[in-house]
C-alpha cells in the first residue's frame, strides 16, 4: 500500500495511491475516528485500508496537493554520518563506536511539490537525500531481529539543512535543522509488503537533473534494523515516530567550493520501490506566507 497526505479545496485528507499511480482513495471518509495518516498509525488500524485497495479513484492524483506525509508525527530522529564515506569527510570525526543522533521538529519539514524555503538569514541551504523509517509498532530495547515488525513502512525525505547555523555551536547542529519548510517528506508512505532487503535500495539524490547523490543502505555503518535497536534503548518508540536514517556523500557543502540550493532549483530524491520526492526552491516570502502547513492537533 501507498499512503499519501494531501489536500484539495475541500480541505486536508489522506488516502490510498491507486495501483496504476494515477489517483487516489480517500481513506478520511472510508475509516471512522481516524483524523489523518498519524492517526491512523497511531491507532494501529493500517490493515483496515487493505479492504479500499481495488476501490474506484475519488480523484486524480494531478488534483491533489500533497502535504507533509505525517500532519504532526511524534519525534523525529536523524542519524548522521553512516553512510559509507561519510566519516572521512570530517576532520575530527566522533566517537564511530554509536550512531550519531539528532532530533528536528515536524514544521522543518514540508510535502513532495511543494517549495524548499530559504530563509534571509542565510544562503547556505543544504541538500540531503535519505530514506525515511515510519515507525508502526511501538516499543522498547526493540532486538536487531526484530526490528523490522515494527516498521509501518518506508518514505523518502530531504533532511535540507542551513549549513552555517550548523556551526553556531561547538557539539550542537539543532539551529541548523529545524528551520521551517527547509527539509521535506514524501511522497508517500510504502508498506514493507512492497519492500524487499532494505540494502538493495538504490537512493539518489538530483538538483537540476545533474546526479550528487548515489548509494544504498548496503554501505550503512548502521543498518536500518539497527538503528530501531538503539533508539529504543533509551526511548520507546512509538507509531508514527519517523527515522532519517542518514545521507550519502555528495551534499552541496562538500563541493570546493560549496553548491548551495538557489530559487529555482529542482531537488529530486528518488528510490525505485519508493518513488521520486522532488521540491522546487524558494526564498522566504516577506510575510512568511509560502510556510504554509497542517494545523497543530
Amino acid at each position: 500500500m501507498r499512503f499519501l497526505s494531501y489536500s484539495t479545496s475541500a480541505g486536508a485528507s489522506y488516502g490510498l495511491l491507486t495501483l496504476d499511480g494515477a489517483g487516489v482513495v480517500d481513506l478520511g471518509q472510508r475509516i471512522s475516528g481516524v483524523r489523518d495518516l498519524g492517526d491512523l498509525l497511531a491507532q494501529q488500524r493500517v490493515d483496515e485500508a487493505r479492504e479500499f485497495l481495488d476501490a474506484a479513484a475519488d480523484l486524480p492524483v494531478a488534483d491533489v496537493t500533497y502535504e507533509r506525509l505525517l500532519p504532526w508525527p511524534g519525534k523525529i530522529f536523524c542519524i548522521g554520518v553512516n553512510y559509507g564515506g561519510r566519516s572521512a569527510e570530517y576532520a575530527d570525526p566522533a566517537d564511530a563506536a554509536f550512531p550519531s543522533v539528532f532530533v528536528r521538529f515536524p514544521d522543518s519539514f514540508t510535502g513532495h511539490e511543494q517549495a524548499l524555503v530559504r530563509p534571509p538569514e542565510s544562503p547556505q541551504l543544504d541538500y540531503e537525500g535519505e530514506i525515511v523509517v515510519v515507525v508502526g509498532t511501538g516499543g522498547r530495547r526493540i532486538p536487531v531481529e526484530r526490528a523490522r515488525e515494527h516498521i509501518a513502512g518506508l518514505s523518502l525525505g530531504n533532511e535540507g539543512t542551513i549549513r552555517d547555523w550548523v556551526r553556531h555551536a561547538k557539539f550542537n547542529v539543532t539551529q541548523g535543522k529545524n528551520w521551517l519548510n527547509t527539509g521535506a517528506i514524501g511522497p508517500h508512505l510504502v508498506t514493507l509488503d512492497e519492500i524487499g532487503d532494505f540494502e538493495g535500495l538504490h537512493l539518489t539524490t538530483h538538483v537540476n537533473g545533474e546526479k550528487r547523490q548515489d548509494d544504498t543502505p548496503a554501505t550503512m555503518k548502521y543498518p536500518i534494523e539497527y538503528q530501531i535497536h538503539y533508539l529504543s534503548t533509551f526511548t520507546t518508540l512509538r507509531p508514527g515516530d519517523i527515522i532519517f536514517s542518514g545521507t550519502p556523500t555528495g551534499a552541496g557543502a562538500r563541493f570546493d567550493p560549496p553548491v548551495w540550493l538557489m530559487p529555482g532549483d529542482v531537488v529530486e530524491i528518488s528510490v525505485p520501490e519508493l518513488g521520486t520526492l522532488r521540491n522546487p526552491v524558494a526564498d522566504e516570502f516577506p510575510n512568511g506566507s509560502n510556510h504554509r502547513a497542517p494545523e497543530p492537533r
